[in-house]
């Protein structure tokens, strides 16, 4: 897990992201090939490391060692495909299994499929949430395609434990393989409103919308705004944000918005948050011809 210092500094990543992003649009892969890959047809393994080109070997050992010969029973010339976590596809067989792993050798030059430009960036606080709810939050931020999940400390939630982001970073890795996703989801360390602020502030050219009980409905505010693929979006605690964190991140720039009139749980208004600005994103995109 890459660790991110204070707020400024994480701006200035979200903002060199957001340039790449643009940069490289115009040399991504289309929507139909990144569907095609993601859609897959072989069993799909992490590795750090992948073959450099065609006929190169990588080890693989650890847990995706044991999940391709103890769960799948996999065995010597069985093709399977490798990705990195950040683009990076390879297709191959399994040339040889000893005790301690297993050599993949590629039937391919590596592929490098550059990510989809919606770039939505999570805030949520979820470190009270008990019994699974804060590993289904994150592996559904993993499925809808956010970018990155930041915990957010705040007076009703000020603490999220570090076993818990260890395994939160397990279940990214698990959800990233179940949905044939390419490039990992970014788990950040955990921040402050305080830390927050200087972000919505950084990133005012862009959407920074928090989850208001009450507050005008998203689709108001979506109809309103100019389209945008990149952004931030915050979720409160359970018992919701206090007041004056409420005032604080709305006088830095964010924006009020309403997901409804129930009550929502924290991973609720998270997922429904996140689809709605995934699709909204998703509908500007130019169809394949």
């Amino acid at each position: 897990m890459q660790a991110l210092g204070g707020g400024y500094r994480f701006a200035e990543l979200l903002q060199r992201s957001w340039r790449r992003s643009t940069a490289l649009r115009s040399f991504s892969s289309s929507s139909s090939f990144y569907s095609d890959q993601s859609r897959g047809g072989l069993p799909r393994f992490f590795s750090e490391a992948l073959p450099p080109s065609k006929g190169g070997i990588v080890r693989v050992q650890g847990d995706e060692f044991w999940h391709m010969t103890k769960v799948l029973r996999l065995s010597v010339n069985d093709r399977v495909e490798l990705f990195n976590g950040k683009g990076g596809l390879v297709e191959g067989s399994i040339n040889g299994i000893d005790r301690t792993g297993l050599d993949f050798i590629a039937l391919e030059d590596p592929k490098l499929v550059l990510p989809q430009s919606s770039l939505w960036h999570v805030f949520a606080a979820f470190g009270t949430l008990k019994g699974g709810r804060a590993d289904w939050l994150v592996e559904k931020c993993t499925e809808l395609g956010a970018s990155s999940v930041t915990p957010l400390l705040t007076e009703r939630s000020p603490s999220i434990s570090e076993n818990r982001v260890d395994r939160l970073q397990r279940v990214i890795l698990a959800a990233a393989k179940q949905c044939q996703r390419l490039h990992e989801m970014t788990l950040n360390p955990p921040t402050t409103i305080a830390s927050l602020l200087p972000i919505v502030i950084f990133t005012q050219s862009k959407l920074s919308l928090v989850a208001v009980a009450e507050a005008t409905p998203v689709f108001s505010v979506l109809t309103s705004s100019r389209k945008e693929s990149t952004g931030l979006m915050i979720i409160g605690p359970e018992g919701d944000f206090t007041e004056k964190e409420l005032n604080m991140m709305r006088e830095a720039g964010a924006t009020a918005v309403g997901l409804g009139p129930h009550r929502l749980r924290v991973e609720t208004a998270t997922i429904a948050l996140l689809a709605t600005l995934m699709l909204w994103s998703d509908s500007e995109r130019p169809s394949e011809p």
